[in-house]
């Protein structure tokens, strides 16, 4: 479990609106009327519900407490029924044969197939062992802003639909550069013409990769405090969009690949890279996936080891949630670094100043 130990994958989401009132009444109504349900037999393909974080067999939340501090941790459990589609397709074979020899027909009709399909499939799940899958969630209450531990389309949309049906809210995914979550003066500079940036996240990350190479790494943010940035092990570059996108993967210990710097050149943006992140002699690594700003496999700095039994649990966790929104925080920051740049009369300079990083990049023997 990635917000107790281990690394971490997650993406991010920010709830629209006031908090209504008797929120710690409704939260606690509502955590235990969705909570997931063991149930044998269903119909459904997939059962989900939420569990404790702590103990997942804890769907009532009786033993452990979902509030830890500022914030609200506990799991989504999705339970899965699968019946592979080359079982399924022999069995509805056997039983159409099977209705034929019975029947006498030489045809069976199209509502006959379906309601033999649908019996088969019903009969295959009854006899199909589920497979859990669990995924955490910690939501901030003081920002509106939740984690949740999966990028995966569809248990994002499972989750997000099952979070709306519990707590009336619906989580929107939140990248940096959406106008509803920025300052009215910035939205408003984002819709000019000259702000045309199709993959702003790309266009930030392959900025991010020039400026992290013109002071060996030291970047200095908005707040005047500084970051080490160094991209290490892999690239991924891509041009176009859909079925005519182009991709270049690089691969080295610190991603020093002429055939990225030469990929730039030709007009490919960084769509993924792994980074190594230093702050204030902490370190963490991931992998940032620039579309939708989301980390991927996030190695949090080392928490000195100490006895288990002794220790107070929700310290812990609270002091790698902490790391961890330092991490998030120094990259919201480069993003606007990054931005505050390219609204202002000094983004042209900046541009000649990259061109010839790349020049001198390639062009070395």
């Amino acid at each position: 479990m990635g917000l107790l130990k281990g690394a971490l994958t997650f993406s991010r989401y920010r709830l629209i609106g006031d908090l209504p009132d008797q929120f710690s009444e409704q939260i606690d109504q509502q955590i235990r009327k969705f909570a997931f349900q063991n149930l044998k037999k269903s119909a459904e393909e997939k059962i989900m519900g939420w569990t404790s974080l702590e103990n997942v067999l804890d769907t009532d939340f009786q033993y452990t407490s979902y509030a830890w501090g500022d914030y609200l941790i506990f799991s989504l459990r999705i339970d899965r029924w699968i019946v592979p589609a080359s079982l399924l397709k022999i069995r509805i074979l056997e039983a159409e044969k099977q209705s034929l020899t019975e029947t006498g027909q030489k045809k069976i009709d199209r509502y006959r197939r379906e309601d033999i399909r649908e019996r088969v499939r019903l009969d295959l799940l009854n006899h199909t062992q589920p497979v859990p899958a669990f995924y955490e969630i910690c939501w901030s209450v003081s920002e509106q802003s939740v984690l949740f531990t999966s990028l995966s389309d569809k248990v994002i949309d499972d989750f997000q639909d099952l979070f709306k049906r519990s707590f009336d809210r619906t989580p929107c995914p939140f990248v940096p550069w959406d106008q509803q979550f920025m300052d009215p003066g910035t939205a408003v500079k984002m819709t000019t013409p000259e702000m045309d940036m199709k993959f702003p996240g790309r266009e930030f990350l392959t900025w991010l990769w020039f400026k992290s190479e013109e002071r060996n790494g030291m970047i200095t943010l908005p707040d005047s405090s500084e970051t080490e940035v160094i991209f290490v092990q892999r690239l991924v570059l891509e041009s176009g969009d859909g079925e005519y996108a182009e991709s270049v993967v690089c691969q080295g210990l610190h991603a020093d690949l002429k055939e990225g710097r030469e990929a730039l050149r030709r007009g490919k943006k960084i769509k993924e890279a792994r980074l190594k992140l230093s702050r204030d002699a902490a370190s963490w690594e991931f992998t940032f996936k620039a579309d939708r700003f989301q980390f991927q496999s996030l190695k949090l700095p080392l928490i000195m080891d100490r006895d288990e039994e002794q220790d107070d649990q929700s310290g812990r966790v609270l002091e790698r949630l902490y790391l961890l929104e330092t991490a998030i925080r120094t990259m919201d920051q480069l993003f606007a670094l990054f931005l505050s740049l390219h609204l202002s009369d000094q983004w042209p300079k900046e541009c000649i100043r990259l061109e010839k990083w790349l020049r001198q990049a390639v062009d070395k023997p």
